[in-house]
């Protein structure tokens, strides 16, 4: 999937679950799912070319070196004996249920010691990851979540935004894993499932039947994958079901005094 793709899925999928772990006001929804969005083109670190690797400079590039060998070395013991002859850097470690587990357990409990300022820090994190895919319009949603924010917060703001420490390892963990279900849909597929042996593969695949597989950057990605999580992105808004229905009364139903009989 290209990156930008990836983002949005991102996105919709963290205002999806952003209700079911507590974040229901529109500004923790929205706070989580740009979380989500940047997170969701984290696993691309292991390419070297992938925007992860490029958003930090010097440093991104470090990261993403250090992930392509750590993921090489663990293929190499770990592949099994059906597996296919190759490098095991992309696609593979950061590419895995395990990796999105491990990373999100990592930042909730990095959030958790760090209080509000690492929460403003992961979420920052992902905020860059997603503009930097999905364009500038990323940075007026959240500008906007946070004027919000501190309309609605109390007396002290920090330590409403610290109350989200436990969220955002679930933010990072659903970005991640919707990065996987994405690339999962391709024509390389995905070995998410690494290390339950499948087939005699440890690294096995999964991926559709052949004719429900994406090419990537194509035009079912370009012009009905993308376009369609667009209006799946904007419905999944708090509010936006009940700012639309009311829309549709006031310009298509007659007030009740203007109705004859």
């Amino acid at each position: 999937m290209m990156g930008r793709t990836h983002a949005l899925t991102g996105w919709c999928a963290g205002l999806g679950v952003a209700q079911f772990v507590g974040a229901t006001s529109i500004e923790q929804a929205v706070l989580f799912a740009v979380t989500t969005s940047g997170f969701a083109l984290l696993p691309d670190l292991d390419h070297p070319h992938a925007r992860a690797s490029k958003l930090l400079g010097p440093i991104s590039r470090i990261l993403s070196w250090l992930l392509r060998h750590a993921s090489a070395a663990i293929y190499q013991v770990t592949k099994g004996p059906r597996d296919e002859r190759k490098r095991g850097t992309h696609r593979h470690l950061s590419h895995t249920v395990l990796f999105a587990a491990g990373l999100g357990m990592a930042a909730s409990a990095g959030t958790e010691a760090g209080g509000p300022y690492a929460v403003a820090g992961v979420a920052v994190l992902g905020l860059l990851l997603a503009q930097d895919a999905l364009g500038d319009w990323m940075i007026i949603v959240s500008a906007a979540a946070v004027v919000w924010w501190l309309n609605k917060a109390g007396p002290d703001p920090l330590a409403d935004l610290g109350e989200l420490s436990g969220l955002m390892g679930f933010a990072v963990a659903v970005g991640c894993f919707t990065h996987c279900l994405g690339d999962a849909i391709t024509e390389s597929g995905c070995p998410f499932l690494f290390p339950v042996p499948i087939a005699g593969e440890t690294w096995y695949e999964l991926r559709p039947p052949k004719v429900l597989r994406l090419r990537t950057g194509k035009r079912v990605e370009r012009l009905v994958v993308f376009p369609l999580f667009v209006v799946v992105g904007v419905l999944l808004i708090p509010g936006a079901w009940q700012f639309g229905a009311d829309f549709v009364e006031r310009m298509f139903v007659p007030p009740a005094e203007a109705v004859t009989p």
